[in-house]
């Protein structure tokens, strides 16, 4: 288990709120917790660098974008290729989330992806691309009706 100093969970924290939508962004956190910039730029790269923080991005809401083709994907793939066909999947763009999950009596579907495009079209013509590729041909498609709320989890320090 790791654990974190109070600047780094202070730093972590504000990151996690949103990195300010400024020309020096860290010189805000910075000055926000009473730090100095080099300092939250030190600590940001030390969480990376460990692993604790995977990324560093920003979150398109796509339906204000024009991107309506949205779909949970879920596939049947045999155990012994879902790691292999999990990371392969997890490298495209388009894929924003994989997982693979633990499967049920009346629900053997073990990898989840959740698949983008402009429209259900372009979505469809990537599934059955998949598909045909890895010769999975049990899957599932939930396409997404309404989002409801899309915002990042809060973790307790």
């Amino acid at each position: 288990m790791t654990t974190l100093s109070e600047k780094e969970k202070k730093v972590l924290k504000s990151l996690i709120e949103g990195i300010p939508l400024s020309k020096r962004p860290f010189y805000e956190i910075a000055k926000k917790l009473g730090l100095e910039e080099e300092e939250v730029l030190k600590i940001t790269k030390n969480l990376l660098e460990r692993k604790i923080i995977r990324r560093i991005g920003i979150t398109l809401r796509h339906n204000l974008a024009g991107i309506e083709g949205n779909a949970m994907v879920a596939w049947k793939v045999p155990e012994e290729k879902i790691e292999e066909i999990g990371k392969y999947l997890a490298s495209f763009s388009y894929i924003s989330h994989c997982y693979i999950r633990k499967t049920y009596k009346d629900w053997n579907y073990n990898l989840y992806t959740m698949i983008h495009g402009k429209d259900r079209e372009e979505v469809k013509k990537r599934i059955k691309e998949i598909s045909e590729k890895f010769k999975i041909f049990e899957y599932q498609v939930l396409f997404t009706k309404k989002e409801i709320v899309r915002k990042h989890a809060i973790y307790e320090f």
